[in-house]
């Protein structure tokens, strides 16, 4: 399924290795936040180190505005990691020009040294080969390790591989492994759990997935824009006008397929103490909105993933930053977690909802994109992967 080269298939050895990872962690007053993302690089990094690389290390954080945002420095990240590594990071405070390439230069085998903020240059996001060509000329090596990002075609992700060899890291490799296995090669029956918001981000998903999956199981405000296509009334529930035709589409085409909420948990305004009720499917009433999928939902959801091989998830089933309206998502990573199936999680809300419900240790694989994973099982090709090296 993965016909890249990965650092294993190359020698290091003395090498500089410039490796674009994934540090887009919140940071806050010069401390990091959650560093689940600076964790899951750690095993490239110390390959590479153990083979006597000369580790240089880029990364985007946060989205800084045309130039460089001290709010969006990456100096607590080397800090950080540091720590993690138990041994000095260094740090240049640009990723390219005169600072960068005298660090760069001066770097020996076995040690680290992080660059400033990619983003800090809005040729970054353009792909701009002048910026891909100065990022290039730091290292021999080029080893994508971002999955995070391997959808954009940006300078630090793609445009490098123009000027050096690229293979993946060990993360790139291993969220690919799941990703796309889980989509070409499922283990059946494969269910699929898509939530979230809106329909319109998923189009392309769903229509791939009704290809493949054997089950698509929907929750969150995405099933309020299939209720109303089925001429149900939404009172103020989260509802995507625009997408309506295409729910009408895409139930039209779905085989049964596609399984919506059987009853829901409505609120009297969109508020963690907003008053609450369960109510069968049906017309909501005015003044109240859906914001959670119900508990026979919970349980029918349940009785097919119970039965699956491989399970995808992307989206939350409910507002589930409101305790109250979080019993939906939670059943259901519940599910998920006690099902014998291959469960592969992906995108931002979904991964901090499993991990709230205590559940994440029971998963197969957390993936650390949200963008990228949506992609993967839209079936599209990667950017960032497409440019490295086949095997």
């Amino acid at each position: 399924m993965f016909n890249k080269k990965t650092i294993v298939d190359i020698d290091v050895k003395g090498k500089k290795v410039l490796v674009r990872v994934d540090f887009n962690v919140p940071t806050k007053e010069g401390k990091v936040g959650d560093d689940t993302r600076i964790r899951a690089a750690l095993p490239t990094i110390q390959y590479l180190l153990e083979h006597g690389a000369a580790v240089i290390l880029c990364s985007h954080l946060g989205r800084p505005k045309g130039g460089p945002d001290p709010k969006y420095t990456m100096q607590p990240v080397a800090q950080h990691l540091s720590g993690l590594l138990n041994a000095p990071v260094l740090f240049a405070d640009d990723c390219i020009g005169p600072n960068a390439e005298a660090a760069a230069k001066s770097l020996k085998s076995g040690q680290v040294l992080l660059l400033e903020n990619t983003r800090f240059h809005p040729e970054e996001e353009k792909n701009d080969e002048n910026m891909a060509r100065q990022l290039a000329s730091l290292a021999e090596i080029f080893v994508n390790d971002a999955f995070g990002t391997a959808h954009r075609a940006h300078a630090s992700t793609e445009g490098v591989t123009h000027y050096l060899p690229g293979v993946a890291g060990f993360l790139l490799e291993k969220e690919i492994r799941y990703l796309g296995q889980a989509v070409a090669e499922p283990k059946r029956p494969f269910v699929a759990i898509l939530g979230g918001a809106k329909i319109s981000d998923k189009i392309g998903v769903i229509r791939n997935l009704l290809a493949k999956a054997d089950h698509i199981l929907i929750g969150g405000g995405m099933a309020n824009t299939f209720f109303k296509a089925q001429g149900l009334e939404m009172a103020d529930s989260l509802v995507e006008d625009t997408a309506v035709e295409t729910a009408k589409e895409l139930l039209a085409m779905s085989g049964g397929k596609l399984h919506l909420p059987v009853d829901m948990v409505l609120g009297d305004k969109f508020d963690a103490e907003a008053a609450l009720q369960t109510a069968d499917l049906g017309n909501v009433p005015a003044g109240w909105r859906i914001l959670d999928i119900g508990p026979k939902t919970v349980a029918a959801y349940a009785d097919v993933i119970s039965k699956a091989g491989t399970v995808v998830w992307n989206g939350p089933m409910g507002v589930f930053e409101f305790p109250r309206f979080a019993e939906g998502t939670y059943g259901v990573a519940k599910a998920v977690a006690e099902s014998s199936a291959i469960s592969v999680i992906g995108g931002g809300e979904s991964v901090a909802a499993v991990q709230q419900s205590g559940q994440a240790s029971k998963i197969t694989h957390i993936s650390t994109g949200g963008g990228a994973s949506l992609e993967m099982l839209e079936g599209l090709v990667l950017p960032g992967v497409a440019a490295l090296q086949d095997k």
